[in-house]
């Protein structure tokens, strides 16, 4: 039997921890494992048991680069799961040095010992895990019948919603727009069913679904765009702005992941500030049945997401089981 679990009488001054062998998995292995169906499940269990308090998600901190950058530090932990932290920075100079401008580490810990156990990219579960949460929203709040998605921005959330919004309906069509037509051409070409539109305005006035998803730091649609009936999602993050209409949230039912939302940023939404949270409700209480969801066809629901660490657990414990079984993966000692 293990001498860490059972407590061994030997003095702290005589124990080492020693060589430990850690998993590694980069960016292409958590691709490869991460299954977009099992993500969306896991979300949902995630927000459940979030909403039911069950799971720890401290404020994050953050260390800011003057002129250049911040890095976010992001733990979590639930019953059966591994202590996860994210490392997350976003340094938008990076995208003239040919690299992401989010680039993130997930550490995964022993939650019997605290002991590392494995460190994976985090860079491509952060992108789908926050197209994840807007498009399980999509599942549980747009009108009954909808037909017709947009999407606003042509970057990596883009891309990400693009691939996981098939699984929340049976669009007939999917429309793809940019404040810059070139990029929401080329990422449109890499989908079957995405028609890429120049003309934002006219890509949002009939969509039954709006989601935005830019870096931008202004809102990228006007409020009288959207019709009635519409589910709008926003997973951008630029304060002191953002891409969401303030109009929007003030005007009609607001959803959110967490009451942190309301918090000044890094841990809430620029686009809240100053909003009443008892006007809104959880994701999580929704899929518990606590609150209602969408009441009306006619009636316009929004969904803010700020990213929290919940939804970083339960994708990396998804990729941390798939790669046990693979028995394949690279690993190094700490």
């Amino acid at each position: 039997m293990d001498g860490r679990l059972t407590g061994a009488a030997r003095g702290a001054a005589d124990i080492r921890k020693g060589d430990v062998r850690v998993l590694c998995l980069s960016e292409s292995d958590v691709a490869g494992y991460l299954e977009p169906g099992e993500l969306l499940d896991a979300l949902a269990d995630g927000f459940k048991r979030l909403a039911a308090g069950l799971v720890q998600t401290p404020p994050r901190p953050e260390v800011t680069v003057p002129h250049t950058g911040f890095s976010l530090a992001m733990p979590a932990w639930t019953e059966g799961m591994n202590i996860t932290v994210k490392v997350v920075n976003v340094f938008d100079g990076n995208l003239a040095l040919g690299l992401p401008s989010h680039i993130a580490t997930i550490s995964l810990f022993d939650p019997r010992t605290g002991m590392p156990i494995c460190v994976m990219d985090g860079t491509h579960i952060t992108a789908m895990r926050t197209a994840g949460s807007a498009v399980l929203s999509v599942r549980e709040l747009a009108r009954p019948g909808a037909r017709i998605a947009t999407v606003v921005g042509a970057g990596v959330q883009a891309r990400a919603h693009l691939r996981l919004l098939g699984l929340a309906r049976p669009f007939a069509e999917i429309r793809l727009a940019s404040l810059h037509f070139a990029d929401a051409e080329g990422l449109a070409a890499q989908f079957d069913n995405v028609r890429a539109m120049r003309d934002v305005e006219a890509a949002v006035r009939d969509a039954d679904v709006v989601c935005l998803a830019t870096h931008a730091s202004s809102p990228v649609i006007r409020a009288e765009w959207v019709r009635p009936g519409t589910h709008v999602t926003s997973v951008g993050y630029y304060p002191p702005q953002g891409e969401l209409p303030p109009e929007l949230p003030r005007a009609h039912s607001l959803f959110v992941e967490t009451e942190d939302a309301f918090a000044p940023p890094p841990v809430g939404c620029a686009e809240l500030a100053g909003l009443d949270r008892r006007r809104s409700a959880k994701l999580g209480d929704i899929l518990l049945g606590r609150a209602p969801g969408r009441r009306t066809a006619e009636e316009i629901t929004i969904y803010k997401a700020m990213g929290i660490a919940m939804e970083d657990m339960v994708a990396a414990d998804l990729v941390y089981a798939k790669a046990l079984q693979a028995g394949n993966a690279q690993s190094f000692t700490l």
